[in-house]
């Protein structure tokens, strides 16, 4: 979690700079990335959006294919004929991410069920935001899970709090799953203990009993959008400080591991020193 931090911090500084065209940090989402890809086997075929790389670095995605996506040159899996932050790992299982909102989601369905024709014992992983479930690709590819029974299940995060009164009359999205017949669960998306149980426990089931799972995941996009955004033109400089501070993600998870007595100040300090010299050299 502290090594994805500090890589966004880089890279958006990097594209500040002018030597990225394009960058989005996953600021706030930390423990939904790592948590959710400890919980997973390298075997289940992630489709995310922009905002996991966490689950690619925890499945072995250096930094240096982060930079080479990132920067476009010919070390990059695509050779750099695609944008920053469109990463992919046919090794990995980590599709390509697309621009698009939600296309993920309709193939993502298509994979399980392939997956569940041939007998496989893994699953698929979506992942998508909250401005998704606004599309009808949301709607067909879980009217097409329900119906179908595909070992796939799909994780939100909400960015937002402020935005939702725009986007939903109801109740966020886990009432939306069960409108289709799908289960359907909420979970803190800031604590990584509880987003991994959940994970963890969504995947045994579609495994097991090969029918699809939806999670929404509660977390703040601390960040901007991307670099394209300026979003204190729409939140409170006071709301996102409060967020990064009193609710992160990276923050929980160290207090937990200290009272546990697992973790102290020196190995903090050298953790941040060992992060900041990988990208230093």
């Amino acid at each position: 979690m502290v090594t994805l931090n500090t890589m966004d911090k880089y890279f958006y500084e990097a594209q500040r700079q002018g030597r990225l065209s394009f960058y989005l940090t996953s600021f706030g989402e930390e423990a939904i990335n790592l948590a959710s890809a400890a919980a997973l086997s390298s075997d289940d075929v992630v489709l995310a959006q922009y905002r996991e790389p966490g689950v690619l670095l925890w499945r072995g995605f250096t930094v240096q294919d982060f930079a080479n996506q990132c920067f476009g040159n010919n070390s990059g899996h695509g050779k750099g004929r695609q944008m920053p932050i469109h990463y992919g790992s046919k090794n990995l299982n980590y599709i390509t991410i697309s621009s698009p909102l939600t296309t993920q989601l309709p193939q993502a369905v298509g994979i399980a069920y392939s997956l569940k024709m041939d007998k496989k014992d893994s699953c698929v992983v979506a992942f998508f935001g909250d401005g998704s479930t606004s599309e009808g690709d949301f709607h067909a590819a879980l009217n097409f899970d329900a119906v179908m029974d595909a070992p796939v299940f799909v994780t939100m995060s909400m960015l937002d709090f402020n935005e939702l009164a725009c986007l939903w009359a109801g109740d966020g999205i886990v009432v939306k799953g069960q409108a289709y017949g799908i289960p359907s669960i909420r979970v803190d998306g800031n604590d990584a203990l509880a987003v991994y149980n959940v994970v963890r426990s969504a995947r045994q089931i579609a495994i097991s009993e090969q029918r699809p799972i939806l999670i929404e995941a509660m977390t703040y996009r601390v960040s901007h959008h991307s670099t394209s955004d300026d979003s204190t033109k729409y939140r409170s400089m006071d709301e996102i400080e409060h967020w990064k501070t009193k609710h992160s993600p990276i923050t929980r998870l160290r207090k937990w591991v200290e009272r546990k007595g697992w973790w102290d100040n020196n190995e903090e300090s050298n953790l941040h020193f060992e992060a900041t010299k990988q990208y230093c050299g």
